[in-house]
């Protein structure tokens, strides 16, 4: 097993190879602006770090989601067009279970990462590979009950410490603990996500909706 995760859901540009028993190499830059031109320079840097070829690579872990729709859908087609080429697997997973596999948390706690709009993408764990319910975005004050007196990891914690005082890290995905949460997963025989998007709400840029076509007479 040889795979090669990616993950562009956060600002965090972040690239690892996991070889079924630990990370090999891996690359993270936080920009949020830069995700389509920096992530395919990070493959080849991990792949050069390793001293491998990309036709080595047996998977691709993507993370998708929840995210802004640019920058998650870098990652979500780069990924889609290595599988493609070597003909290999492309498995999902959920961009905050990476970072609650990275926190190492065995006691109830949440994640959130910025989803700006002043919300937050969120959601509740009992343990770090144990999420307790499906991914939401919500405004941070809608939330504070249901998340009062955990613990929380992730840059949306940090935003709002007023909801979130436990509030540490990680602050940023990491494709090594993507690939890591995967490669058990893989090997203990679970079934991951489908490599599309989960983007929780529609893309800014819309077409208006009182738009009017104008069609040749």
């Amino acid at each position: 097993m040889l795979l090669l995760a990616v993950d562009t859901a956060t600002p965090a540009v972040t690239v690892a190879l996991h070889d079924g028993e630990s990370v090999v190499a891996e690359s993270t830059q936080v920009d949020a602006r830069r995700h389509g031109e920096l992530l395919l320079p990070s493959v080849d840097r991990v792949l050069t770090t390793a001293g491998l070829k990309l036709d080595a690579v047996t998977g691709i872990v993507v993370g998708v989601g929840p995210g802004p729709y640019t920058g998650l859908r870098v990652g979500l087609v780069t990924a889609a067009t290595f599988g493609s080429v070597l003909g290999v697997p492309v498995h999902g997973v959920c961009t905050l279970d990476g970072l609650a596999y990275a926190a190492g948390l065995r006691e109830p706690f949440t994640v959130a990462t910025d989803a700006r709009r002043k919300e937050v993408y969120w959601a509740r764990y009992d343990g770090f590979r144990s999420r307790t319910g499906e991914p939401a975005v919500d405004r941070p004050a809608e939330i504070a009950g249901r998340v009062a007196g955990l613990p929380a990891v992730g840059a949306g914690a940090l935003l709002y410490p007023e909801v979130f005082p436990d509030a540490r890290g990680p602050e940023h995905q990491s494709a090594a603990a993507l690939a890591a949460l995967a490669a058990g997963k893989l090997a203990a025989g679970e079934e991951l996500l489908p490599p599309r998007p989960l983007y929780l709400r529609r893309p800014d840029a819309q077409v208006p909706k009182n738009y009017k076509v104008v069609t040749p007479r």
